[in-house]
This record gives structure tokens, C-alpha cells and sequence, in this order.
């Protein structure tokens, strides 16, 4: 299931669906706010590129609720939706980067050289910036808030613009590959809408630590949604000291770079049909 736009944007849907006609599966793509479409006539609804929502937040949750045997389901989309559940997982023991909500002029943000502001409802770099000021920081947590939203502030981690992010995908519970996602965000250029033009992504062999982070990430998830995930990708980034540190845990419509995966679409296939 995708959306009115990325229809013809998201590279994972024709392996999906290629990958589904192989296992004799009948599998279609639909769009999410599509009023003709009869939901309850499918064994599974399986969310993929729905990366309309965010402005829509409420009615796209309200969409869910009001579909059965969507995957996530909907109370892992409510959760999973606001990056407030960050809070949550630092809580639980994982390391995710420090991390500022809400802050306001004048509030302590720590010895760093730069910072990354965003909102917490938001995917794909929108309304995110990297700044190099304190004055930058606050002005922009500023907008944020005075626009309603929530904003988060971290230290922006230096270790990205060289090695990049690991996304680690998850089908069915269990790790399908790993890969590099090139930096996003350029020194001095601002708030932008249009970084996804900019991905770079390759095949990468995740360390024994990041998965073993990426492990625990996914057993905290399930044991505080009280659900177990057909899809999760979980995004790190190496500290100074070359930890992991946890990024984003996304259950609700990541790119899962099938492209680069190895056969990672018969793996997906194969957990849906798994749930069905």
C-alpha cells in the first residue's frame, strides 16, 4: 500500500510484487486514502510507501484503526509515529543520541560543535536542519513550537559524513541485510524539502555490535508496544568512542532498499504470507 505520490517513486513495490506472484500470492498496489477500496477483501494490508501522513497524521491513524489485518498494525503506528518514543526506548536501557525536546532560548545543549533540529513528526529530512550556532538552534526549535509541533535538538554525530548511517531491516522478526545510507544533511545550507534526491545507498555488513544493538532495539519495541513487527528498520550511527547509537526505529513506512538486498523481497513475501 503506497500513496497517491510515491506510487511510481517507491523502488521496493515491483520486487514486492514480482516476489509475491513467484510464491502464487495475488498482491496489489493501492493506495492508502483511496475511498473505493474494499479492505476488508484482503487477507493482509501491508503499509509501504504512505509518506503522505504526516500532515495528515490524525486521519491516516483514524484510517488504520478502521482496517483489518493491517500490518503494522495500528497501535504500533500510533506509537511508532511520533519520534517521542525515543524517550521510551533511551528509558529502557538503549543508546540513542542525546537528545534536547522542546528547547528554548537560552536552554543548555551541551558542548557540541554543531546540532541537528527537527520536528518529531516528520520522515525524510523535512523541516530539518544542521546548524552550527546555538542562535540557529533556538530560532529554528522556535518555529517548531510556535507552529504547534514538538521539537527535538541533538548533537549533529561527525562520524556520518564519512561512514554514514547503517539501516538494518527486519522481516518477520528476523534481520534480512543491512545498508549504507549516505549523509543528508550539508553544513550551512538550512532547512530543505528536498534531500531525498540526494540518497546514496549500498550494501553493508553490519558490525557484531550494531547488530547486537539493533537486536535489543527490536525486543524493547515489542515488549512495549505488546506486538511483534512483519517490517522494522532500525537506523544507527557510530558515536566518537565507535559505539552504535540508535537513530530512529522506523515501523510504519520505511524504505526497506530491497534494490540492495539480496533477495530481501522473497524474505518479505515470505513473512507476509507467514501472518496470513
Amino acid at each position: 500500500m503506497t500513496s497517491t505520490y510515491a506510487r511510481d517513486l517507491d523502488a521496493d513495490l515491483p520486487l514486492l510484487l514480482a516476489a509475491a506472484q513467484d510464491r502464487g500470492a495475488e498482491a496489489e498496489v493501492v493506495v492508502w486514502d483511496d475511498p473505493a477500496v474494499d479492505w476488508s477483501s484482503y487477507e493482509a494490508v501491508v503499509i509501504r510507501s504512505c509518506w503522505d501522513y504526516i500532515e495528515r497524521r490524525a486521519e491516516f491513524l483514524a484510517w488504520a484503526a478502521s482496517v483489518p489485518r493491517i500490518h503494522n498494525p495500528h497501535e504500533v503506528l500510533a506509537w511508532n509515529t511520533d519520534k517521542v518514543y525515543l524517550r521510551q526506548l533511551e528509558a529502557a536501557g538503549l543508546p540513542i543520541i542525546e537528545t534536547r525536546w522542546n528547547v528554548g532560548e537560552g536552554d543548555d545543549l551541551g558542548e557540541h560543535a554543531e546540532w541537528v533540529v527537527k520536528p518529531t513528526i516528520s520522515a525524510g529530512s523535512r523541516d530539518t536542519a544542521r546548524w552550527a550556532t546555538a542562535e540557529e538552534v533556538y530560532a529554528h526549535s522556535a518555529s517548531l513550537i510556535g507552529a504547534g509541533r514538538t521539537s527535538m535538538t541533538q548533537p549533529y554525530i561527525s562520524s556520518v559524513d564519512d561512514e554514514g548511517e547503517t539501516a538494518m531491516l527486519y522481516f518477520g522478526g528476523e534481520l534480512s541485510h543491512a545498508i549504507r545510507k549516505g549523509p543528508l544533511l550539508e553544513r550551512g545550507e538550512g532547512v530543505r524539502q528536498d534531500r531525498d534526491s540526494r540518497e546514496s545507498i549500498t550494501p553493508r555488513v553490519p558490525s557484531a555490535a550494531q547488530r547486537e544493538i539493533a537486536d535489543h532495539t527490536m525486543r524493547v519495541a515489542e515488549g512495549i508496544t505488546g506486538s511483534t513487527f512483519l517490517y522494522a528498520r532500525v537506523d544507527l550511527v557510530t558515536a566518537a568512542d565507535g559505539s552504535p547509537l540508535v537513530i530512529e526505529l522506523k515501523l510504519t513506512e520505511p524504505s526497506v532498499f530491497l534494490p540492495q538486498s539480496d533477495g530481501g523481497e522473497r524474505r518479505f513475501v515470505d513473512a507476509v504470507l507467514a501472518r496470513s
